[in-house]
């Protein structure tokens, strides 16, 4: 009996501790790889080629403090993977960026500040109010998808720009320089290897269908088995290749081979973050020059795009509109009251570190963890590393991104569908307003939809029935 009760007792304490070790060891699930770590981590910096010249930019401008955008962008990036589970980016107010950097003279850290404070109050409100998500199930998806083929034409144009000819990002002008030379350490020569070695190792980006097409390709044809295994094994270790992480990495590698003085001018440790003080003028100034044309853009792209865009690329994990509204509004509530850079979500940067790679919450979390690093290493000295980072490699990762992004918009299935979505794109570029494409949009759209309402308009649905019923009576041959 004494033996029986030994041999119970035991396995209870010895089995709990693995189990409970087993369970705290166990990641969330928002961070499991969906694909290789070499994919994901190449897909962390697919959204780069928009997030380094526009805080350069206004480092360089308006005197922002690099240690604090840093170190608040990595804090977004890592609860937004967490959060989300999705690669979704966390880029730069592009609208309130340009103005600071534009105007003359170019907005003061407050005053951007306050930009940043008033577009997250209106995002905010919205989305806890609903209100977005209204917007987002009744907004007609060509008006959309006019919203998200301009803006991807328009990060390609960017980066065409970025690769053809010199930028003076100090300058605060949106000017082009003389063409670049053909052989330099950012000419046009190291630009066009760069495209051709994620053309071979990425192709044309991964297509949501090419399982499908696969396999009814080897359930019609059984003749080429071999070749096409060895095609599809020489895909495979192509696209385990990080590619985007390599031409970023040799681009840091060339700021120091273009200026080896950035040695002696780093300086280790972060500044201090301090609390900015904003007043009225400050708000009415933000709000009136920067904050009014940045809304409309973060309404559409940062939050209707970005969704749509999730649910073409994650069918099962679409992100909500209310919540990525609300998650707007609280990180520039936090981060701006710091003088951290305004922020949003892009479906360009989505798009980007999707084409790269990214494919769950890790990618984005691998993203702020070096951000971090580099803000507490290098603090506001990275500047100098970034201000010799060749400007048309850059331009290349922003190619690739405002491609993909373009290229949502290919699930038009009509006519009138696809004629909606380019007016309202080529409104929108030629406009350079995001805002006036979609109202335009919206207009076109209702009106083709009223040309087919059935009106019951006495004398004309009358006269129309009897000239029918006429037709119907009279011989074809009098």
């Amino acid at each position: 009996m004494a033996h029986g009760i030994s041999n119970d007792q035991p396995p209870p304490e010895t089995s709990t501790p693995p189990l409970l070790r087993r369970n705290f060891l166990r990641l969330p699930s928002t961070l499991k790889l969906k694909t290789s770590l070499c994919s994901e981590l190449s897909g962390a910096v697919g959204d780069l080629g928009t997030y380094i010249p526009i805080v350069l930019a206004l480092s360089l401008v308006n005197n922002l403090d690099l240690t604090t955008t840093l170190i608040f962008t990595s804090l977004y990036n890592i609860i937004t993977g967490l959060f989300f589970g999705l690669p979704m980016p966390v880029q730069p107010m592009k609208s309130i960026a340009a103005v600071a950097i534009s105007e003359s003279p170019p907005l003061t850290i407050p005053q951007i500040s306050a930009a940043g404070l008033s577009v997250a109050a209106v995002l905010l409100f919205l989305g806890t109010t609903g209100l977005m998500s209204f917007l987002y199930r009744y907004l007609p998806l060509p008006v959309v998808r006019g919203v998200q083929l301009s803006q991807g034409l328009q990060f390609a144009f960017s980066a065409i720009k970025y690769i053809r000819y010199q930028q003076d990002l100090s300058s605060g002008s949106s000017k082009t320089g003389p063409v670049r030379p053909w052989f330099s350490l950012d000419g046009l020569a190291l630009a066009l290897v760069a495209v051709l070695f994620l053309v071979l190792t990425t192709g044309a980006g991964e297509d949501n269908h090419s399982e499908q097409q696969q396999h009814e390709l080897e359930e019609n044809e059984r003749v080429d088995n071999i070749r096409r295994n060895k095609i599809r094994r020489r895909l495979k270790i192509l696209s385990m290749i990080p590619s985007a992480l390599i031409v970023f990495l040799f681009g840091l590698l060339l700021c120091f081979i273009r200026d080896p003085s950035i040695f002696h001018d780093l300086q280790f440790g972060p500044s201090r973050i301090k609390l900015i003080r904003i007043t009225w003028d400050d708000f009415k100034v933000g709000f009136v020059r920067a904050a009014i044309p940045q809304i409309p853009l973060s309404i559409l792209n940062s939050v209707i795009a970005v969704c749509k865009l999730s649910g073409d690329l994650f069918p099962e994990r679409e992100a909500s509109a209310m919540k990525v509204s609300v998650s707007v509004g609280v990180m520039n509530f936090v981060g701006c009251w710091f003088g951290a850079m305004p922020c949003c979500h892009g479906a360009g940067g989505l798009a980007g570190q999707y084409r790269f790679g990214g494919r769950s919450g890790a990618s984005i979390v691998f993203l702020g963890i070096g951000k971090l690093l580099i803000a507490l290493v290098f603090g506001n000295s990275f500047g100098r590393i970034l201000g010799q980072f060749p400007i048309g490699i850059l331009g290349v990762l922003l190619l690739f991104a405002g491609i993909e992004l373009a290229m949502a918009s290919k699930d038009m299935s009509s006519k009138e569908e696809s004629f909606v979505m380019f007016v309202c794109a080529a409104v929108s570029l030629t406009g350079s307003s995001a805002a006036l494409g979609f109202f335009v949009g919206i207009v076109l759209y209702l009106l083709l939809k009223l040309r087919e309402v059935d009106c019951g308009f006495g004398f004309l649905s009358k006269s129309n029935k009897d000239k029918s019923s006429k037709d119907e009576e009279t011989p074809l041959i009098a």
